[in-house]
């Protein structure tokens, strides 16, 4: 049986990378919420 989450890490950054983020206005709140919530990593 397979895991249930897999992927490439190419699809993982297209995704959810700070690139793909910062191209949205809700993507950019995101950011923005985890900056503020003081988040180690903000994005993969």
């Amino acid at each position: 049986m397979k895991r249930t989450l897999e992927g490439t890490n190419r699809k993982r950054k297209r995704t959810s990378g700070f690139r793909a983020r910062m191209r949205t206005p809700d993507g950019q709140n995101v950011i923005r919420a985890r900056r503020r919530k003081g988040r180690h990593r903000l994005t993969v």
